[in-house]
């Protein structure tokens, strides 16, 4: 059994994805629309800390090789938020 392949899943291919979904709004709604957005993923992700904070802590401290991977996660979650508000 093999994993499916993520090549596809790119930070500037969820990008398009999302000018695409943007493009649906008409212009003076569409920094609305990405504000909304931008606090719902911060919802989500505070909600999954909350949640799983102690599993998080536990990983990190168990399995060491997991810091550059949550890095890497934490990274891209940021790219995608300044992308969302429009911060360079």
């Amino acid at each position: 059994m093999s994993f499916p392949s993520l090549s596809w899943l790119s930070l500037s291919r969820i990008q398009d994805i999302y000018s695409q979904f943007l493009a649906n709004f008409p212009v003076q709604y569409q920094p609305v629309v990405s504000v909304i957005v931008g606090l719902l993923i911060v919802y989500v992700i505070y909600r999954i800390i909350k949640r799983d904070f102690i599993f998080i802590v536990l990983l990190v401290v168990l399995v060491p090789a997991s810091i550059p991977v949550l890095k890497s996660i934490w990274s891209g979650l940021l790219m995608l938020l300044k992308y969302l508000f429009n911060i360079n």
